[in-house]
C-alpha cells in the first residue's frame, strides 16, 4: 500500500530543499512527480516552489479553499510532493489520504508544525493524525545550538505572539528556536542577556 508521509520542520529546517531533491530522483528516474502547494503561498511568485538555497521548480496544482483533489486524473503518477502542506484543509488531507488507497500513489507532504504560537496548523494536525510516517526535518536554533522546535515571529527584531496565524514571510518574519529560547524571546530576553546566561 503506498503510504502518507509527513515531513515537517520548523522555518529554515530546508523542508522545500529536501523536496526538491526528492522530485528531482523521480525525474531522473524518468517517473512522474506531481507537485502541489496551497494557492495562498505566494512568496515566490503564485506557482513557483522555491527553496532558500536558490532551487526553484513550478508547481502542478495550486490547491485553494474549493479544490477537489479526488475529482482528478493522477493516472501514471509515480509520487505526489505537497508543499507548505500546513496550510490545506484537514479536507484535503484527508482526500490525498484517500489518493493512496485508491491510486497507490505515494504522498509526501512537507510543511510546518506548528504556528508562531506554538500551535497545531489544521492541515499539519490531520497530517500527525493520518500519515503513516511523520519524520522531523531538524534546524538549529537561531540563538543557540540546541534543535529548533518552533517558530518565533518577530518584528523589528522584536519577538512578538501578535498578528493573523497566517503571515507569510521567510527569514525577515521568522526564526527557528528551541523551546527555552522561546520562551525567552516571547518574555522580551534580548539576545545579548541570553548569551549571558
Amino acid at each position: 500500500m503506498a503510504k502518507l508521509y509527513f515531513r515537517h520542520g520548523t522555518v529554515g529546517s530546508a523542508k522545500t530543499l529536501n523536496l526538491l531533491a526528492v522530485a528531482h530522483n523521480y525525474k531522473q528516474q524518468e517517473k512522474k512527480v506531481l507537485l502541489i502547494k496551497p494557492e495562498l503561498d505566494v512568496r515566490f511568485g503564485k506557482g513557483s516552489i522555491k527553496s532558500r538555497a536558490g532551487l526553484e521548480m513550478t508547481a502542478d496544482i495550486l490547491v485553494s479553499s474549493d479544490t477537489k483533489l479526488l475529482e482528478m486524473n493522477w493516472n501514471g503518477i509515480s509520487c505526489i510532493l505537497v508543499d507548505e502542506a500546513q496550510f490545506l484543509s484537514a479536507q484535503h488531507i484527508e482526500e490525498l489520504r484517500e489518493i493512496t488507497l485508491k491510486n497507490e500513489i505515494p504522498v509526501i507532504c512537507y510543511g510546518l508544525r506548528t504556528d508562531f504560537r506554538s500551535r497545531l496548523f489544521s492541515g499539519s494536525a490531520r497530517l500527525m493524525e493520518l500519515a503513516d510516517s511523520i519524520e522531523e526535518v531538524k534546524a538549529t536554533c537561531h540563538y543557540c545550538n540546541r534543535k529548533a522546535i518552533l517558530n518565533l515571529r518577530h518584528v523589528n527584531g522584536a519577538a512578538t505572539l501578535d498578528g493573523p496565524v497566517v503571515q507569510l514571510g521567510s527569514d525577515e518574519r521568522y526564526y527557528p528556536a528551541c523551546y527555552k529560547c522561546y520562551t525567552r524571546q516571547v518574555r522580551g530576553v534580548s539576545k545579548h542577556e541570553m548569551a549571558m546566561a
